[in-house]
């Protein structure tokens, strides 16, 4: 038995990826795009709660607009 079978529950698991970065505009973590709140109520959540967040997520990655500057754009001028 591995140590990770002990935690394994029937529920909704968590969206996230371990890239904990929230967007200073749209503030929503860039990683698996929850809320702040989202993230801090999740395990407070119900399964259908959970599921529901889980259901928006991919409509909120266009809210997260790619950086224009850096090195890549210097570049191109």
């Amino acid at each position: 038995m591995k140590s990770d079978d002990i935690w394994q529950r029937d529920e909704v698991e968590s969206p996230c990826i371990k890239i904990c970065i929230v967007h200073p505009e749209a503030r929503i973590c860039t990683g698996c795009h929850r809320t702040l709140d989202e993230i801090a109520t999740w395990s407070r959540m119900s399964a259908q709660e959970r599921r529901a967040v889980i259901d928006e997520l991919p409509d909120r990655a266009g809210l997260l607009r790619k950086r224009r500057g850096g090195r890549a754009a210097r570049l191109k001028r």
